[in-house]
């Protein structure tokens, strides 16, 4: 059985407050993309592990044991049987991107193997399961746009449709390193409420909504911001980066011609409410 964990872009991120226990607490709004990794999901009962994990496309670094897929499977195991499994990772979405590709393949697993072997997980259960593995997994358990706050990981129903909008992202080959990037930044409390700004025009986004990131990213790799402008030079209306970096995107009217970008890792497609 096969699925195709997508991308997600922030439309604006503050930085609110220091947390307790060492996090932090964020205002954003999550939104699908159709960018995609692909996950094959097969039972393997003459597999000489339990759990193995096969990848193609872009590097995975790291071991078995620290893999979001591996995590996920060993936490659902202490609630459901689960079969021997030969999991295949095709890895298209960048990582250090701030686009919770790692986060999506984590959710959607989960959400695969709920399917796929009956295991009867209600919605919340599947929730529970992805919160502690990191803190975009969950959104991307119900996959639809969203406000959240606290670490990231607590959401808000939205009804915002940009259907209407094209969309370019843009990998600089930047690697951002999302606890090094909190470091760099002073939380605050915002000056305007995001949830006002997002749902007014597009147009107006400029100047106003805006990643609390941004700053210190852009101080220290100098080739994120200027492909921000350069998405702003080819047309958009709005660009940002997205999460902790180092991805790009513009919001078009029109399908863009993003020339020089191109020669980054890129998408180009339509926005939708589901990816």
């Amino acid at each position: 059985m096969i699925c195709f964990p997508n991308a997600k872009i922030n439309l604006g991120l503050y930085i609110t407050e220091k947390r307790p226990d060492g996090f932090h607490n964020i205002e954003s709004v999550f939104y699908p993309i159709g960018w995609n990794d692909a996950l094959e999901v097969i039972e393997s009962p003459e597999a000489s592990t339990d759990f193995t994990l096969r990848l193609s496309g872009l590097p995975v670094p790291g071991v078995l044991e620290d893999n979001l897929l591996y995590k996920a499977y060993a936490l659902i195991r202490q609630k459901r049987a689960l079969p021997k499994l030969t999991v295949y990772l095709h890895k298209a979405l960048p990582m250090g991107a701030g686009l919770g590709g790692g986060s999506a393949d984590c959710a959607f697993f989960i959400n695969q193997l709920d399917t796929q072997f009956g295991l009867g997980l209600s919605e919340e259960e599947r929730l529970d399961l992805a919160r502690p593995l990191g803190s975009d997994c969950a959104f991307f358990i119900k996959n639809k746009p969203v406000y959240a706050c606290e670490k990231g990981d607590v959401f808000k129903a939205l009804s915002l449709d940009l259907s209407a909008w094209h969309i370019a992202v843009v990998f600089p080959g930047v690697h951002s390193n999302t606890k090094e990037a909190y470091s760099l930044v002073k939380p605050a409390k915002p000056g305007s409420s995001l949830l006002e700004t997002v749902q007014q025009p597009v147009h107006t986004w400029k100047g106003r909504l805006v990643n609390d990131f941004e700053t210190s990213i852009f101080a220290r790799y100098p080739i994120v911001e200027k492909t921000r402008q350069a998405l702003y030079d080819a047309g958009a209306v709005y660009a940002s980066m997205s999460g902790s970096g180092s991805a790009v995107f513009g919001l078009f009217e029109s399908l863009p011609e993003i020339g020089g970008l191109a020669a980054f890792p890129h998408w180009v497609g339509r926005l939708n409410n589901n990816a």
